[in-house]
């Protein structure tokens, strides 16, 4: 049985993940200042598909097709941390974005916009929760 050339996988993944990230940043709505972020990138559609909502959603994607390689790769066990509960990478992950998302509405709700602070803590808590949960 041959191996499987690991090292081939991973630069295939990453090489996809930026022709997409590139094909993104191309649909993108310009004018001569620059990008413009609220615009629809495809306007009249059935949704208002903006440039952040798309790379929020290629954030997600990107993540899942990490952990589903990590989790070929190296298989997973779980472990019993802070809550005293077992939990894989896919559930921290889980819990990650699930905090991540009302850590942000909590933000909103108490300061508006922009959430470039909300960011910060939402990193820091996935820190946490892949340390300690």
């Amino acid at each position: 049985m041959t191996a499987p050339r690991w090292p081939l996988i991973y630069a295939a993944a990453a090489a996809l993940a930026l022709v997409i990230l590139g094909l993104l940043f191309a649909a993108a709505p310009r004018d001569e200042t620059g990008i413009l972020w609220t615009d629809p990138i495809t306007p009249g559609g059935w949704m208002a598909w903006t440039l952040p909502i798309a790379l929020f959603f290629y954030v997600i994607g990107c993540l899942l097709v990490t952990f589903t390689i990590l989790a070929i790769r190296y298989p997973e066990t779980p472990r019993i941390g802070v809550l005293r509960i077992e939990t894989t990478r896919g559930d921290r992950l889980f819990i990650t974005l699930l905090g991540s998302a009302f850590l942000c509405l909590a933000w909103l709700a108490a300061f508006g916009a922009p959430l470039t602070y909300a960011l910060i803590l939402c990193l820091a808590y996935a820190a946490a929760v892949f340390r300690w949960v």
